[in-house]
């Protein structure tokens, strides 16, 4: 008989959970037998990509034997031309958690510490934890960052600080003054990461523009990605924007082909088609903001949200809801794994797969159903 022996991992490896991402379609039509699934669940654009990225990646598929370049230059160039930042402070990468990957790698030590809210992108705390790194979280205050209690976390070992502007889950954005004048105070060798993955959405004038602030803050550090409104997440692409001699560190530890040639030339071909970006933004204003009215309706609130999903507070358990709604064919995430399990977070899908989420909510709620 043969023994099973269990090889050890770091110590640091130990006590991470795995991700727990959104539930594909597939699953769902696999274990609960249904055909017609509605997805509301990642954040993803419900409208798909620019037509102009499909047809780069069709065109691009003549090159599939090929390495793509390891630093895609041509999209650092274009997004430079875009932004007006030069080349040199863009990196590319395998969406934009690994930049935050490479961020961690780069510059956490085992001791270091890392602020960030207690309920934002997971991802930032479990990179940190493998390198050794120490979370030190501040409690969201009505879903907000709050930065008064961030900068009173600062210490001697603070190594770097993450804010997610909008912030996933709550799609809430810090005020533009005070967030200027935190970015004022942090002290400059401390790394200060703004992860601007939703900033495309955002139409409230009170938004804090900070790509101009990149030339006086060499410490600062702006990630986006082409995930959520570009529709290209299955392709994995984003970027970071930084100081030259950030991206030279960042570059030692990546893997050298880390953004493929399909995700480049998509990304390449979305930055061209800015009318596609703009009407994805304002069809998504308009259906949060008829979402937020229905579910008032319901008698629902949610937290006041610059992207492209809402985080709806309940009455009852968010896993029943979850569990409730999967069972009718709408897939949400539920609040537990994110934080608040008196909620759920959903996804603004089109205006028909708003109604059905709406309609399948209200008879769960109701009346007759056990959870009202």
């Amino acid at each position: 008989m043969q023994v099973s022996i269990k090889i050890p991992t770091r110590k640091e490896i130990e006590p991470l959970g795995v991700y727990v991402p959104g539930k594909p379609i597939e699953e769902v039509k696999r274990e609960l037998g249904l055909t017609d699934i509605i997805k509301l669940a990642s954040n993803e654009n419900p409208y798909g990509c620019s037509e102009l990225a499909t047809q780069a990646v069709v065109r691009e598929m003549e090159n599939c034997a090929l390495y793509p370049e390891g630093t895609a230059p041509q999209l650092a160039a274009k997004l430079s031309a875009c932004l007006g930042v030069s080349p040199e402070y863009f990196i590319v990468g395998n969406g934009s958690d690994e930049i935050i990957r490479l961020l961690t790698r780069s510059y956490i030590a085992v001791g270091d510490e890392a602020i960030m809210a207690d309920v934002t992108f997971s991802r930032y705390e479990t990179n940190v934890l493998i390198e050794g790194g120490v979370s030190v979280t501040v409690p969201l205050i009505d879903g907000v960052h709050d930065l008064d209690g961030m900068q009173k976390a600062i210490g001697s070992k603070t190594k770097m600080i993450f804010i997610c502007n909008p912030n996933n889950p709550t799609g809430t954005i810090v005020g533009r003054s005070e967030l200027l004048a935190f970015i004022e105070q942090v002290p400059r060798h401390i790394l200060l990461i703004i992860d601007e993955a939703y900033y495309e959405y955002v139409s409230d004038p009170d938004y804090l523009q900070t790509v101009p602030l990149l030339a006086s803050h060499q410490n600062l550090v702006i990630l986006r990605t082409f995930s959520k409104i570009y529709g290209l997440a299955a392709l994995r692409a984003g970027y970071g924007m930084m100081h030259p001699s950030i991206v030279q560190e960042l570059i030692k530890v990546k893997e050298p082909f880390n953004s493929n040639r399909m995700a480049q030339v998509a990304a390449l071909a979305s930055l061209e088609d800015t009318a596609f970006a703009t009407d994805c933004a304002r069809r998504n204003e308009a259906a949060r903001t008829k979402l937020v009215s229905e579910l008032k309706q319901l008698g629902l609130s949610c937290y006041p949200s610059q992207a492209n999903f809402l985080m709806v507070k309940l009455d009852c358990s968010g896993d029943d809801v979850f569990r409730s709604l999967l069972e009718r064919g709408v897939v949400v995430r539920a609040g537990s794994l994110l934080g608040y399990p008196d909620t759920i977070r959903v996804s603004v899908g089109t205006e028909q797969e708003n109604q059905v989420f709406i309609e399948a909510l209200q008879h769960i709620l109701g009346p007759d159903d056990k959870l009202a």
